[in-house]
């Protein structure tokens, strides 16, 4: 596959993306994203398709630390143990974006989420291209773990493919 067909709007993510939307059609059910490394990738690749507007709610941006934790309810002791780039760091950014984006009592239905090593370096000694994603769905919280190779560029477009392909198979 290449950068240009992996990349939010290329040829193979756009199709990911329709599938994902058609599958949220079906079920009626909204959706949100919680990011990092993709740093706002994964809405615009879902926002990108028309009639995205029925199902997305909106997303975070949490690049910082702190905002996974503040505005997301990442646990503490989770990101002082582990760091921001963990497969449970994920799973509860996925699970806290429903809770964000709820309108009135009801939380948004899936909830997306990406962390991960774009590089060039490693903060924290994981390798670069470290990724994990999750959604959450009122029926399970699914994670993925990957290690992408790349540039940055490349990284962060792996990643976003990565989270719609989750989330379509989620939504089987």
């Amino acid at each position: 596959m290449t950068e240009q067909e992996s990349a939010p709007g290329g040829t193979v993510t756009s199709a990911v993306a329709q599938e994902l939307l058609r599958r949220l059609a079906a079920r009626r059910w909204s959706i949100g994203t919680a990011e990092s490394l993709t740093g706002g990738l994964l809405a615009s690749a879902i926002v990108e398709i028309p009639g995205s507007s029925q199902w997305m709610r909106g997303g975070v941006v949490a690049y910082d630390t702190a905002v996974k934790r503040t505005v997301l309810a990442v646990d503490a002791a989770l990101l002082e143990e582990h760091g921001a780039v963990h497969p449970d760091v994920a799973r509860q950014m996925a699970s806290g974006i429903r809770r964000v984006l709820a309108l009135g009592d009801e939380e948004a239905l899936v909830g997306i989420s990406t962390t991960g090593i774009a590089g060039p370096a490693s903060p924290d000694g994981q390798p670069v291209g470290t990724v994990h994603v999750a959604v959450s769905t009122p029926e399970r919280v699914a994670v993925a773990s990957h290690v992408f190779d790349g540039d940055r560029t490349a990284i962060r477009a792996q990643a976003v493919l990565a989270a719609l392909d989750l989330a379509v198979a989620e939504l089987a």
